[in-house]
């Protein structure tokens, strides 16, 4: 038979429809001529789309020739339709799948696949900007219904901020941009020519998740590691201006990190970063862990900010993390691997993980689970609670550990801010907004939109600048 006349058919909740269902959906849909796509009729909770509504949003997706709504179960469709192909997410492989015995009855083809990972999601942004308010960022609304958020009760949220006591441990990094003039190409070689302007410094790394902390009212104590030079002794200053309590160990055998971005017309041409990555002495480590300890006696919320430059050795994250877990603090973490190579799989008990895709799948050894498995499999490992895998231009899928009274506790919200300026940051600020939240008794979904807001409202400005409650408040405000 040729593919001409295939028909595929893929079944599914479909609950909050995220970039790892365009991705098993687009392979299904290359797998044959029809793609069939079948809605489950459960509805656990009114916080949920509807099945109509549900069927509606795959639709437009444009890659899908049918869509129907199964109110007789998966079994009964499939013998009504005889489907040539059921593809299924990779994470269904090796276990008992209902489709296979109805399938042979006929010569049938189950396929396992969750798409290629390098899918960006764009697709999907067009159907997730609403009117803009008054910060400029788009609205989420369906979000918003789903999980009956208000602005009033944002607020509240909000406000509770300025309550929490804070600990940061993790990487410094001082962000230096360079602000050039492009004058052309060289004569003599293929090289972009520039003359520099203007020099900004800011903090950055766990400093500015510490310094977004602080501006959002809490009282902060920010432990880490700086060289001996003037590089750290501005990043003293700057810390301390931004009213942030600061226990900075000194280490000789590194500089203070320093990430240099020269810049034209609103782009990066070119990042040099000033930097080792060697994990700190045993010596320094157990100076940091007294200064943790002292720390975190009168602490709600401990996060870590881990750029993988050797400040967080696992010996002080297993010490803090069982000190943290013994007094009731909150756990939040961030590993992150773009230059470098982390693994936010090390961070155990957290009540927020925040990864982007790659870093959970690094962690994870894991090229093959769709989106949501991936995240939840990410608590498994972790012992964890919720998890925000970030996917860029796409947003963000927000998976919290699973409820008895609800079937997969999953959600999506786009990235809030169509025109970014400088996406440096932007997870920082989603991790310190959303981990605060949660330690001021905000739910996953309250937690997971104030982040992204935050992100959104981080995005819109050139390097690392703390948000203030105002800039929160504004936002909220549909």
């Amino acid at each position: 038979m040729s593919k001409k006349d295939t028909i595929v058919f893929v079944s599914g909740n479909f609950f909050a429809l995220h970039p790892g269902h365009v991705r098993l959906l687009r392979f299904a849909a290359e797998c044959g001529e029809r793609l069939v796509v079948g809605v489950s009729a459960l509805q656990p909770s009114n916080d949920i789309p509807t099945p109509a509504e549900r069927a509606e949003a795959l639709r437009e997706l444009g890659i899908v020739t049918d869509v129907v709504i199964l109110d007789d179960g998966v079994e009964a469709h499939l013998k009504a339709l005889r489907p040539h192909i059921v593809v299924k997410g990779k994470e269904f492989e090796g276990q008992a799948n209902l489709e296979e015995p109805i399938l042979a009855s006929y010569g049938g083809k189950l396929l396992f696949s969750s798409g290629e990972s390098t899918y960006s999601g764009a697709e999907l942004l067009k159907f997730d900007q609403r009117a803009a308010h008054g910060a400029g960022l788009s609205v989420p609304r369906d979000f918003l219904r789903r999980h009956s958020l208000t602005s009033a009760g944002l607020e509240e949220r909000i406000s509770a901020l300025s309550r929490l006591s804070v600990v940061v441990v993790g990487d410094l990094i001082i962000d230096e941009y360079l602000h050039c003039e492009a004058l052309g190409m060289s004569r003599e070689d293929p090289t972009l020519v520039v003359t520099p302007r203007g020099v900004d410094r800011f903090v950055g790394g766990a400093g500015i998740v510490a310094a977004h902390a602080a501006a959002l009212g809490a009282g902060v104590k920010f432990v880490s590691v700086v060289g001996d030079d003037g590089v750290g002794e501005d990043a003293a200053r700057r810390l301390s201006d931004l009213r942030v309590q600061t226990g900075l160990i000194r280490d000789e055998s590194r500089p203070t990190t320093l990430k240099q971005r020269f810049r034209a017309q609103d782009k990066t041409l070119l990042r040099v970063s000033h930097l080792r990555q060697h994990e700190i002495s045993r010596a320094l480590q157990d100076k940091m862990i007294e200064m943790l300890d002292a720390a975190m006696t009168s602490a709600n919320l401990l996060i870590f900010s881990d750029f993988n430059y050797g400040c967080l050795p696992q010996r002080v994250v297993d010490h803090v993390t069982a000190t943290a877990r013994t007094q009731g603090i909150l756990l939040a973490a961030d590993s992150q691997s773009s230059s470098q190579v982390g693994d936010i799989s090390r961070f155990k008990h957290a009540r927020l993980l925040t990864a982007t895709e790659y870093e959970a799948r690094l962690a994870l050894r894991d090229q093959n689970s769709g989106l949501a498995a991936l995240g939840f499999k990410l608590l498994g490992v972790t012992s964890g609670t919720s998890a925000f895998v970030k996917l860029g231009a796409a947003g963000v899928l927000i998976v919290s550990a699973p409820h008895a009274k609800m079937l997969g506790v999953e959600d999506r919200l786009p990235a809030l801010n169509s025109n970014p300026r400088d996406v440096s940051g932007a997870g920082d600020s989603m991790l310190t907004a959303s981990a605060m939240a949660l330690a001021a008794g905000a739910s996953t979904w309250e937690a997971a939109y104030l982040g992204a807001v935050a992100a959104g409202i981080q995005t819109g400005r050139v390097g690392n600048i703390p948000i203030t409650p105002v800039e929160l408040r504004d936002a909220v405000r549909q």
